[in-house]
């Protein structure tokens, strides 16, 4: 497969994100069953990813280039001038190349029409850069690289961290990973990747933690199918320490993770506790990959595909008896993890904000009824969102008498949000989230 072709696959990938009818959850599984060959894979990936990160400052570039915007037939159009612009402005590929291929890449989509379009676009942005880039940054939107509804969202929510959040979500996050404590300790993990070559540090606040330098491919990882770490970032693996209190010392624990793909987090647990557990997720194809995580590392659950928030399918995966620890990972906008999934930018809604904050709520109460008197739930997001998070657990606990709010009042992370913490995401630390810790009343 030829240069252009690379471009053009990546512009079909684009192209259901771009018209908001998809996104790039399975662009792994796309590229595997692909012709693309190994060692292209990682450069359409970098595309793909990459004018999603950039996508509303490339795409206002792209509004100054075009004499009119593309008819929605030809989105895969719009998608390879997104693709050129964002070569020449962040990539090491050669400029003549980023242009000549790019606009190359319309005649493998069947387009020869646009390859002198896309030629005489690219080539004005290398005459007209500077002007045309400081023309569209006077919007803050898209010199900000955010949605405007987003971007306001983030100034009413975090008035004095608003443009550092955004900084953050530009850039690629590191990879951290979680290591096995059953299998090996921390420190003696972080020497095996010395002995590999992989520059390693151990995570603030995460005692499993662990945090590359520079990615890699799990594949080069010590011990990774063996089950002696897994990929995870750092605030999704303080979730254990919170329930740790609930879990430590009893073995007879019924816990239960609610939303559980990829599994994660019910890993985790199960890594750090000798405990019944539960997982649960709407999605069969989801709780699949729960069962090979699981697998992989050696672990035992039950597993169900059901509907947490449906009283009604109770008698599909429950026992009828309570849970002692319930995990709440709920559905959520996602904006904490934008570095890792920056499609959100692309395929997330201000009108969702309100449908999710509905589902979380009748999620907690829901679960509530399955807790035991005295048991403990605990309410993750990934957003950093006050609607999803410290207002949903305000109203909770306003219409649940016999729920306390316990979050620990000592912790060295993130910040009191309410009755919660929230941690906001990093440059080359960890993603944004937010935890509740909710205890039921004897």
């Amino acid at each position: 497969m030829n240069p252009g072709d690379t471009r053009a696959f990546a512009a079909r990938l684009l192209v259901p994100v771009l018209d908001g009818k998809g996104s790039l959850s399975g662009l792994d599984a796309d590229l595997a069953a692909s012709v693309i060959k190994e060692r292209d894979r990682g450069f359409v990936k970098a595309l793909c990813y990459g004018v999603c990160r950039a996508h509303p400052r490339l795409d206002a570039l792209a509004g100054q280039l075009l004499r009119q915007p593309m008819k929605q037939r030809d989105t895969d159009i719009q998608a390879l001038l997104l693709i050129g612009l964002y070569q020449l402005l962040h990539m090491r590929v050669p400029p003549h190349a980023a242009v000549s291929e790019t606009a190359g890449a319309a005649r493998a989509l069947g387009k020869a029409w646009a390859t002198k379009v896309l030629n005489g676009c690219l080539r004005r942005f290398q005459r007209e850069s500077v002007a045309l880039q400081a023309k569209v940054d006077k919007d803050a939107p898209v010199a900000l690289w955010h949605p405007a509804w987003l971007l306001l969202e983030f100034r009413d929510a975090w008035p004095d961290d608003w443009r550092a959040i955004c900084a953050a979500n530009n850039d690629a996050g590191p990879m951290t990973l979680r290591v096995n404590r059953r299998r090996v300790t921390r420190e003696a993990y972080l020497k095996r990747l010395e002995t590999a070559g992989l520059d390693a540090v151990p995570c603030e606040f995460a005692a499993d933690g662990v945090r590359l330098t520079t990615a890699c491919d799990v594949s080069q990882l010590p011990g990774f199918a063996d089950g002696d770490v897994s990929v995870q970032d750092e605030s999704a693996q303080l979730c254990a320490d919170l329930l740790a209190p609930a879990l430590a010392g009893d073995a007879t624990r019924r816990v239960l993770d609610a939303c559980s793909a990829p599994g994660g987090k019910s890993a985790h647990l199960l890594e750090r506790f000798d405990t019944e557990l539960t997982a649960l997720d709407v999605d069969p194809a989801r709780l699949k990959r729960v069962s090979s995580t699981l697998q992989r590392l050696g672990l035992e659950a039950r597993l169900h595909t059901a509907d947490a928030s449906r009283a009604e399918a109770d008698s599909d995966w429950w026992d009828g008896q309570p849970f002692d620890a319930i995990l709440l990972d709920a559905p959520c906008s996602g904006t904490g993890v934008i570095r890792r999934h920056p499609d959100i930018k692309l395929t997330r809604r201000h009108s969702d904000i309100a449908e999710l904050a509905a589902l979380q709520s009748r999620l907690l109460d829901t679960l509530w009824s399955k807790l035991a008197p005295g048991g403990v739930l605990l309410y993750a997001t990934c957003s950093v969102l006050p609607a999803e998070n410290e207002a949903q657990i305000d109203a909770f606990l306003a219409r649940t008498p016999e729920a306390d709010a316990d979050m620990p009042r000592e912790l060295d992370w993130g910040r009191p949000s309410g009755h919660g913490r929230q941690l906001l995401p990093t440059p080359a630390g960890h993603d944004g989230f937010f935890y509740a810790r909710l205890r039921k009343r004897a």
